[in-house]
């Protein structure tokens, strides 16, 4: 493996360093399996990896796990967490990798920050919405929570500027049902819905909008508005250099809050019920012996 402080001296045997960047060496690799030249303090070694085309993705993923590992340490484990990237297949299978595994914690956040918009916002939210009324007992097993996959406790969401579409709606939904506090900026405010269905004979493809969308509250207004926070938190370009996170942070601060007045639902085991038959009133019994002779 190369860890950060070993020295790449060579990609694929050609050198690197001095005026040739390994960004040089790696035009056209995208997909291959590529061999470097590390050196590790006095040892030099050789090992193959495979180049990747685009790293935005390792960047997210650790970008998310960095803030999942953030809101873990800050709340004791008593928190969760999840992030939205859109509204549509990637962002429907990423809630899913982070809800299923966070969602039985006392308490929930839910951050779509630079969600780029899509059209599942309302399945997902029919899944934040579900309400925790009781528990199955199964005889060897531990209980499950009763509506299933329903969150266990109060829950926040984190927005910013750069939610937009499905990302606006979905951000102004969790405020119309009350689900909990919405921290961070107002959204984008562009929710009118285009059809990429007109082609061009020169390969392009031209929009128009088709799908407003309005309100009970707001009426059209969320366009070219979009909605407000409840708490509103900026991150400035001096927390961005220093790695603070400041909105994630009164997040953090808001759900402990919000878990001191309303606490998680947890099963709480009553007696079991009387295996006792019950009695038959005299009446009953007969009736019944007449419908025995």
């Amino acid at each position: 493996l190369v860890k950060p402080g070993d020295v790449i001296l060579s990609i694929n045997g050609q050198p690197v360093g001095g005026g040739v960047t390994p960004a040089e060496r790696l035009v056209g690799q995208a997909g291959n399996e590529i061999q470097l030249t590390v050196r590790s303090g006095r040892s030099v070694r050789t090992v193959s990896v495979k180049a990747l085309g685009d790293e935005r993705g390792l960047r997210y993923r650790e970008w998310v796990e960095n803030n999942r590992r953030h809101v873990h340490e800050k709340t004791g484990g008593r928190v969760g967490y999840l992030h939205i990237p859109d509204m549509g297949v990637d962002g429907y299978a990423e809630f899913h990798r982070g809800y299923l595994v966070e969602y039985d914690r006392d308490a929930l956040l839910v951050d779509v920050r630079y969600n780029g918009g899509g059209n599942v916002s309302g399945l997902l939210l029919q899944k934040l919405a579900r309400r925790r009324v009781g528990y199955d007992f199964p005889r060897w097993q531990s209980p499950s929570p009763y509506l299933y996959e329903s969150p266990c406790g109060p829950m926040v969401a984190v927005t910013n500027e750069h939610a937009g579409s499905d990302g606006d709606i979905f951000s102004h939904t969790f405020k119309l049902l009350k689900l909990g506090p919405l921290v961070g900026k107002r959204t984008w405010g562009g929710v009118i819905g285009i059809a990429p269905r007109h082609h061009l004979a020169d390969g392009t493809v031209t929009t128009q909008p088709e799908y407003s969308f309005f309100f009970d509250d707001v009426g059209w207004r969320v366009e070219n508005y979009g909605t407000d926070p409840d708490i509103e938190v900026d991150n400035s370009p001096q927390d961005y250099r220093e790695g603070v996170d400041r909105q994630l942070d009164v997040a953090i601060q808001t759900v402990l809050r919000v878990l001191k007045e309303k606490p998680p639902h947890r099963p709480q085991r009553p007696p079991h019920p009387s295996r006792v038959p019950p009695k038959l009133s005299p009446r009953g019994q007969r009736r019944g012996r007449r419908s025995r002779s």
